[in-house]
């Protein structure tokens, strides 16, 4: 089953879409793949038919959202806890991950006709070298593509992903591409797997459960706190210009301008050792997919 169907929606599929059209669309949906397992055992089938039956679903939601103009669409593939299911489970999801992200190589042309750039998100080490080979030749291909986005997260958890982006703020400090005051909730939004899309406007589970399951918990609630968090970056600002001035006298504690200026270099350099930063770890991670794939690259 191909990623992307083709073909012309049904008079059904086309009615529903013209009724959602005309109201705001979402432009980013992500959807925990859910109930395959249920749905195998309600059904009388293998689990591994339960989960490629849930692939071809996938593939027909891709093809509605590319209908409706959905730019951005996330899908919570594999969590790393699935790994604690039987081996047998696990072997076959494997398997059916190296069938499809084959596959996947094979419909390049269908892939650049649509525009589609797609994204594997997760700790990729932690899955068979073959399926990141596989995975890496797949993003190095779309990577230039920019119509719209399919994330997959695989070997994924939104705590995981949490952690990681603070071992790669402390790695920023250890290299000297910052300085340990530069560290903050702003700058982990940064350093997440999803750093290049913006936060969802819908949520689905598809088996009808309302747990998250760990699946984007940041995402989903920093909006909450972003005020907030501007508020401490200007009180940090604020306090390293006060311990400046101390050092330079007392007598340039009441200069406002001097204490401007200060603020204005101050948050100047930060934003420029954040840059760097940036880079250096951008170009960090795309250089873990160029290894797994010099020919592409």
């Amino acid at each position: 089953m191909s990623w992307i169907r083709e073909g012309e929606l049904t008079i059904i599929e086309r009615f529903c879409a013209n009724i959602i059209k005309a109201g705001p669309m979402p432009k980013h949906v992500a959807f925990i793949m859910d109930g395959n397992r249920r749905y195998a055992q309600k059904c009388h089938v293998e689990r591994q038919q339960g989960h490629s039956q849930g692939f071809d679903k996938l593939a027909q939601t891709l093809r509605w959202c590319l209908n409706l103009g959905i730019r951005e669409v996330t899908v919570y593939a594999f969590s790393i806890e699935n790994f604690k299911r039987s081996k047998e489970e696990v072997d076959g999801l494997m398997d059916l991950a190296r069938q499809k992200f084959s596959r996947l190589l094979e419909e390049q042309e269908n892939l650049k006709k649509h525009g589609v750039c797609i994204r594997v998100l997760g700790d990729l080490p932690l899955l068979p070298v073959d399926i990141q080979e596989l995975i890496a030749q797949a993003v190095l291909a779309t990577r230039n593509y920019n119509k719209c986005f399919l994330n997959v997260c695989f070997a994924y958890t939104s705590r995981h992903e949490i952690s990681n982006a603070v071992r790669e703020m402390a790695w920023g400090v250890e290299q000297g591409l910052l300085e340990p005051s530069d560290v903050s909730e702003s700058l982990l939004d940064q350093c997440l797997y999803t750093n290049n899309s913006p936060d969802p406007d819908l949520l689905i589970r598809t088996s009808g459960e309302v747990r998250l399951s760990d699946f984007l918990l940041w995402q989903k609630a920093r909006d909450s706190y972003l005020e907030e968090r501007r508020r401490q970056q200007m009180e940090r600002d604020q306090a390293y210009v006060s311990k400046k001035l101390q050092q330079e006298g007392s007598s340039c504690l009441g200069d406002s301008r001097r204490r401007r200026t200060l603020l204005q270099k101050c948050t100047a350099l930060r934003e420029e050792r954040i840059q760097g930063f940036l880079q250096a770890l951008e170009h960090k991670r795309a250089d873990f997919f160029e290894r797994l794939c010099p020919v592409s690259a």
